[in-house]
């Protein structure tokens, strides 16, 4: 059975502080999906970057990578740059199956979520 990794991608930020609510998203997937690998990645200021993770995870015996840009919309980041660099792994790992989602805020059930947050903050 292949080894599949599931990769939160990010901005990242300056301040440490900013990871805290992805990190908690890791831990929240991780938690109820023991078995599988649950990393995050970073476009910029903070690492690791999406080719020193992806360079790890192929070390250590993944053969799938399922990517999860966490961004509110498919902006330049999600629509230029990204396609970028899993152009680039493609290129170097062509062993490795590398699958990428839509931002997480393209998806109907995240914008309830957040529309319900919004809500509640009434």
């Amino acid at each position: 059975m292949s080894k599949n990794a599931l990769i939160l991608f990010a901005h990242g930020a300056r301040a440490a502080s900013w990871a805290a609510p992805f990190q908690r998203l890791q831990k929240m997937i991780q938690d109820i999906s023991p078995e599988l690998r649950v990393e995050l990645a970073f476009l910029e200021f903070m690492t690791p970057s999406l080719p020193d993770l992806a360079d790890q995870l192929v070390a250590d015996g993944f053969e799938t990578m399922s990517l999860v840009p966490i961004f509110l919309g498919q902006g330049g980041h999600v629509m230029r740059d990204l396609p970028l660099m899993i152009d680039e792994l493609r290129i170097k790992y062509p062993q490795i199956q590398i699958k990428q989602s839509e931002a997480a805020g393209e998806d109907a059930l995240v914008l309830q979520a957040i529309r319900d947050y919004c809500i509640r903050s009434l």
